[in-house]
């Protein structure tokens, strides 16, 4: 190696090394999913509706979402009306945007909880090992030993219902998964020589863990983030239409699919548009979990 290759010795050497064996940063990876055809069309469809859900929590929906209209009961779509009314002669339009806010809402809290505590679990069981590894494991283990609805079943059963037990109950239903995909990549990269020198250099096992392992597993924690979104908005529809979810009044598309069980053979469109909702959702999330996972896939020529 001539002396223009040989890194500076100290945190430089390390840094040198970590940019290289980190995935592309946040540009990169948006221009990876936007050269992805399902990546695309997944981001494209999701900031749609999220940007449906943001109108519906500023209250810019057609009508209140909670509003009746007694005398526009289960009126079809129409200008008035685009998805039609309800029973209770509710805008079906307002209340399926907001139903979609409120599923984003307790999909991103439970994803959230979920991918801090079970990345941050998984990491440091894989680079510490030994007991802290057999630990994890085994409450891992543990949690998938339970059905994941009848574990979220048992979480509600014990906070109560409302949106935000919900929120915790998919959380504990996923932390194991983040567990085990952030474990597997940590106990690849605990042995690359970067890692070696900073221990070398007498960095603390914290800086090590949060600086430059973990910035280096991160992309199979992004994708399983995506993914993971879609599931719980399936988990938060499932949830609510058994009523342990979202609590009436407020809008929620499985709660809405539930009430409509009984007016589909003489009002579709009060089950068609929610169900919906939630299809075109849970694809779009996939779509771009589909996106993410060829964008930091370091096999893809991303040039």
């Amino acid at each position: 190696m001539s002396n223009a290759e040989t890194p500076a010795p100290g945190a430089p050497f390390v840094a040198a090394v970590d940019e290289g064996a980190a995935p592309g940063g946040v540009r990169d990876t948006a221009r990876g999913v936007w050269r992805d055809r399902n990546g695309r069309l997944g981001l494209l469809v999701t900031a749609a509706l999220a940007v449906l859900a943001l109108l519906a929590v500023a209250g810019l929906t057609p009508y209140s979402p909670v509003a009746q209209h007694p005398a526009d009961q289960l009126v079809g779509p129409s200008d008035s009306y685009w998805f039609g009314t309800d029973q209770f002669g509710r805008d079906i339009a307002s209340r399926v945007f907001a139903g979609i806010a409120s599923s984003m809402r307790v999909a991103f809290v439970a994803v959230g909880i979920a991918a801090l505590i079970g990345s941050v679990a998984g990491v440091a069981a894989g680079y510490l090992g030994g007991f802290w590894d057999q630990l994890t494991g085994r409450l891992t283990d543990v949690l998938f030993a339970f059905p994941a609805t009848l574990l979220a079943l048992a979480v509600i059963a014990a906070l109560g219902r409302g949106w935000l037990n919900t929120a915790f109950a998919i959380a504990v239903v996923y932390i194991p998964i983040f567990v085990r995909v952030a474990r597997g990549p940590t106990l690849a990269v605990r042995e690359l020589e970067y890692v070696a020198a900073c221990r070398v250099l007498g960095f603390s096992g914290r800086r090590i863990l949060f600086r430059h392992v973990l910035p280096n597993v991160s992309a199979p924690i992004v994708v399983q983030v995506a993914l993971a979104l879609s599931w719980a908005i399936l988990t938060e529809a499932g949830l609510s239409f058994l009523g342990l979810g979202t609590q009436p009044p407020d809008a929620s598309l499985g709660l809405m699919v539930s009430d409509a069980r009984n007016l589909v053979s003489t009002a579709w469109w009060t089950m068609a548009f929610p169900a919906t909702a939630i299809v075109v959702l849970v694809i779009a999330l996939n779509l771009l979990g589909d996106g993410l996972r060829s964008a930091l896939d370091p096999k893809e020529d991303r040039r």
